[in-house]
């Protein structure tokens, strides 16, 4: 831990552990009913600035644009998983990403595969991992590519059929609780942060340490017990953001989310690490389980995990 962060940390914990009987204070901000331990109290902070400014955040999605102008290494495994839980096919790579001049192309330095994971043709045999694949690898050298937020929701409109499956599928994992247009029956049902939606949560904000530094946790998770019809209304089930006591920036996220109606069909788990190149967050591990379908397409269970390094402009 920094020397910086040493003290106001230690007075924290003193405070948390003097104060432990203290019952959790409930506050009502715009809609949403939010409780705050005992140390987020005394730490004196502004809390409806605090909720704001995570309502509408931007780096996290941001981190993963930031992908597409990085060169970095990764290490990717895939399992695909029967109905069981046995394994079905895996995917093992270690691969090189160049980018340069708003280009981008993947080289793949080890590559071992098993099970069904290819066709008898060569071809991915899984939805679920021709998705990822298309989120982290580029065989061919893609050009155009950009880290700015509004070039990939303005790319939606001009996609179709399967790809602008993907696109949207893209979008609701890796910026959860933002609305995402064109998704039948699930539409602003993310926009969790929403009044319409706000309800069907509770909120929460502690302070805790997170790899050695204090760290502020907001947390949203659906309430226990909502009706039939408002269980329908959800479609992120769990939510847990870590941010930098400091800076506020996103250091993780955890999400749960789980839908089925329609075309689509999924009840996944999210896991996503950022780290910080220069001034550019990224994601240093991102780690997915779950079943994922589509109504023309089988359900798929896999566990994916994706870790980058080596990062440089």
């Amino acid at each position: 831990m920094k020397l910086k962060h040493v003290l106001p940390f230690i007075v924290m914990l003193h405070s948390l552990k003097s104060y432990s009987q203290d019952k959790d204070t409930v506050v009502n901000y715009d809609g949403k009913v939010v409780t705050l331990s005992p140390v987020v109290i005394r730490s004196g902070t502004d809390v409806k600035a605090f909720i704001k400014r995570i309502e509408e955040d931007t780096s996290f999605y941001k981190a993963f644009k930031n992908l597409r102008i990085l060169n970095y290494t990764s290490f990717t495994d895939i399992r695909m998983l029967d109905r069981k839980g046995n394994e079905k096919a895996s995917f093992e790579c270690r691969s090189r990403q160049w980018a340069s001049s708003s280009c981008r192309v993947t080289e793949f330095l080890e590559e071992k595969s098993g099970g069904d994971y290819y066709t008898s043709n060569g071809e991915l045999n899984y939805y679920t991992a021709e998705l990822y694949s298309s989120l982290f690898f580029s065989k061919d050298t893609v050009c155009g590519e950009s880290n700015i937020i509004g070039q990939w929701k303005n790319a939606l409109a001009d996609k179709k059929g399967i790809e602008k499956h993907k696109a949207q599928l893209k979008t609701l994992l890796f910026n959860p609780g933002a609305n995402i247009s064109g998704i039948p029956l699930i539409g602003r049902k993310v926009q969790v942060f929403d009044p319409a939606h706000a309800d069907n949560y509770n909120f929460s904000v502690d302070i805790l340490e997170y790899k050695g530094s204090p760290t502020y946790v907001f947390k949203l998770k659906v309430k226990d017990d909502l009706s039939f019809f408002g269980d329908d209304d959800v479609v992120i089930d769990e939510m847990t953001t870590y941010l930098d006591y400091n800076s506020f920036e996103v250091l993780a996220k955890k999400y749960k989310m789980s839908y089925n109606a329609g075309v689509y069909k999924f009840n996944v788990m999210m896991e996503v690490e950022l780290g910080k190149q220069g001034n550019l967050l990224y994601p240093t591990v991102v780690r997915y389980q779950g079943e994922w379908g589509l109504l023309i397409r089988r359900s798929e269970r896999g566990l994916f995990t994706t870790t980058f390094s080596n990062i440089s402009l």
